[in-house]
C-alpha cells in the first residue's frame, strides 16, 4: 500500500473508496493469446489491513470459488476497512480443462509459489500472480478442496509455531486446525515466509459447489474480518470446540490393504473409536471381504468418495483428539443431542 492509501499493481491503481473488476494477464496460451485470472480489488475508504482470498490453485477445486466470488459480489463492503483482494480461480488453464494441474507439463501451480520470471511456464504464473497480489498484504485465505474421489471436512491447515499464523487459524474459527508448516512452494508457505500470515482452508471435494460447506466457510471469512477490523459489525466465533492436531497427536491415513470396492460406514466428520471397523473392501463376489478398522479413537477428516481401490489406495484420514475434546464431540454427535 502506498502513503496515500492506494493499492497499486503492476499496470494498475485503486485508490480508497474503489472497487476494480479486472482480468489480470499471468501467461500465454500456445497462440499468443493472453491468460487472464479474474481479480476483484476493493479498496475500503478507511485505513485497515491489506488481505486477499484465493482460490483454485489447483483447477478443479470448486467450493473456494464460491466463496471467494460471493465475498468480493454479493456482501455489503461499504463499511470495509482496508482493502481486500479477491483471487477466486488463480489456475485459470487447470480451470477451464477441469484438472486439478496446470495442462502445461501438468504442473501444480500450488508448489511454483513464489515464482520467478525467467524459470519454468508456473512459475513464471506464479510470480505474476505472487508479486502483485500476494506479497503486499498482511493477511490471506487459500480456499482448497480434498483431490478428486476424496472428500475433507472444514477444516484449517496453518503454521501454528508462526504467532500471526496462529491468530488467523484460530480467528476462522474451524473445529480442526492442522499444524503444520506445509511444503516448500505452496502459497501459504512463501507466503509465510514473506510474513503475510496465510492458512489453508480445506473443504469438501473437487468438481463440486457444496452449499453447506460454502456458508460455513464464508462464516469463517466474516469472523477474520471482524478479528482484524475490517468489519466491524461482525464477531469472531467460536466453533463450539477446537482441536490442534500437531505432532504430538495421531494422525494418518488408513490405506487399502486389497484391491477392490469400498463399502464406507462412516462420514466426514465422523468420530470413530479404536476398533470400529471403518470400511470394508469387498471383491467381486464378495466373498473375502477386507475390514478397515481404525487404530485409535478419533476424527475423520477425510473420507473416500470414490468407491474402488488398488492396494495402498487412502481411504480416510484420522486424527486422535484429547479425552475433553472427544468428550463433546461424542455429546454432540450422540442420537440423542439431535445435532448430528
Amino acid at each position: 500500500m502506498s502513503d496515500d492509501g492506494s493499492f497499486t499493481y503492476n499496470g494498475g491503481r485503486i485508490d480508497p473508496g474503489e472497487r476494480q473488476n479486472l482480468r489480470f494477464v499471468v501467461s500465454e496460451t500456445y497462440l499468443g493469446d493472453p491468460v487472464r485470472i479474474p481479480v476483484t480489488i476493493i479498496n475500503g475508504e478507511r485505513p485497515g489491513p491489506t488481505a486477499f482470498l484465493s482460490a483454485a490453485a489447483h483447477g478443479d477445486e470448486l467450493n473456494g470459488i464460491e466463496v471467494v466470488r460471493e465475498v468480493a459480489h454479493d456482501w455489503d463492503l461499504s463499511a470495509l476497512s482496508g482493502t481486500l483482494i479477491c483471487l477466486p480461480v488463480l489456475n485459470v488453464p487447470g480451470f477451464l480443462a477441469q484438472q486439478r494441474y496446470l495442462p502445461v507439463y501438468d504442473r501444480d501451480l500450488n508448489r511454483s509459489f513464489p515464482g520467478a520470471a525467467d524459470s519454468t511456464s508456473a512459475k513464471r504464473m506464479a510470480a505474476r500472480i505472487y508479486t502483485n497480489f500476494i506479497e503486499p498484504c498482511d493477511f490471506g485465505l487459500d480456499f482448497h478442496t480434498s483431490t478428486r474421489g476424496r472428500t475433507n471436512m472444514i477444516h484449517a491447515r496453518a503454521d501454528m509455531g508462526d504467532s500471526a499464523v496462529s491468530r488467523l487459524a484460530r480467528a476462522y474459527g474451524t473445529n480442526v486446525i492442522i499444524d503444520s508448516e506445509g511444503s516448500s512452494g505452496m502459497l501459504r508457505t512463501e507466503a509465510v515466509v514473506d510474513d503475510v500470515a496465510t492458512i489453508t482452508v480445506e473443504m469438501g471435494e473437487a468438481h463440486r459447489f457444496q452449499r453447506a460447506l460454502i456458508d460455513e466457510a464464508l462464516a469463517g471469512v466474516r469472523s477474520v474480518f471482524a478479528e482484524y477490523g475490517m468489519l466491524e459489525a461482525e464477531s469472531v466465533r467460536w466453533p463450539g470446540w477446537r482441536t490442534v492436531i500437531t505432532d504430538q497427536r495421531e494422525k494418518t491415513w488408513l490405506r487399502a490393504d486389497a484391491g477392490g470396492m469400498v463399502d464406507m460406514h462412516f462420514e466426514r466428520g465422523s468420530l470413530v473409536h479404536e476398533g470400529d471397523t471403518v470400511c470394508t473392501i469387498t471383491n467381486p463376489f464378495k466373498d473375502d471381504n477386507v475390514l478397515i478398522e481404525a487404530p485409535f479413537t478419533g476424527l475423520l477428516v477425510g473420507v473416500l468418495e470414490n468407491p474402488v481401490v488398488y492396494p495402498g489406495n487412502p481411504l480416510c484420514h484420522l486424527v486422535e483428539l484429547d479425552r475433553r475434546t472427544r468428550r463433546v464431540v461424542e455429546m454432540e454427535q450422540s442420537p440423542s443431542s439431535g445435532l448430528h
